[in-house]
């Protein structure tokens, strides 16, 4: 017979409901890629005011036999962008292991374990997440570092995002003029 030792506690990591946190780096596990939702009512807002000048635009380029560029289609765009998720792992002063989220890239160098860090935290909208970090400052090294990640409007691009605004203007401007004739 097998007894088990009820004596062993396994310390888990716990998610910290802090704002700011202060801790030593223990480690940065493996990343994985999440995605971005693109919200349907905000995809089709973009491209039918996008649509409004690309069509006129599309018409000309016809005329004058000119090739286009390739297009995105709805189902490339309403798939969103993916980022980085970096889970991190750090002791605070009450000796706690602590897990946090870091989206987006930061440089090698700028994390090392052990390194003395204080972080700003946002929880995530699914609680079963860990929160996850807007900024650190690495006390160590004298850094501070703000995570950057891909979002719906640098997924959708500048050209697409001009091209809706112009739309955009444009119904504007003509439902101003009926209004006023």
């Amino acid at each position: 017979m097998v007894t088990m030792d009820t004596d062993l506690h396994i310390r888990r990591a716990v998610h910290p409901t802090e704002r700011i946190v202060n801790g030593r780096l223990v480690r940065l596990m493996e990343g994985y890629a999440r995605e971005v939702r693109v919200g349907q009512p905000v995809l089709v807002a973009v491209l039918t005011a996008a649509s409004v000048v690309g069509l006129p635009v599309r018409m000309a380029r016809a005329l004058l036999s000119a090739g286009g560029g390739a297009r995105r289609r709805f189902k490339e765009l309403k798939k969103g962008p993916e980022f980085l998720v970096t889970p991190v792992r750090l002791r605070d002063a009450a000796n706690r292991l602590l897990e946090v989220e870091l989206h987006g890239h930061l440089p090698q160098s700028a994390l090392h374990p052990g390194d003395h860090l204080q972080l700003t935290l946002r929880p995530q909208r699914d609680d079963d997440l860990p929160p996850r970090i807007e900024r650190i400052v690495n006390l160590t090294t004298g850094q501070l570092l703000t995570p950057r990640t891909a979002t719906v409007w640098s997924h959708l691009g500048p050209p697409l995002l001009l091209q809706a605004a112009l739309g955009a203007l444009l119904v504007l401007g003509v439902a101003s003029c009926s209004v006023l004739t």
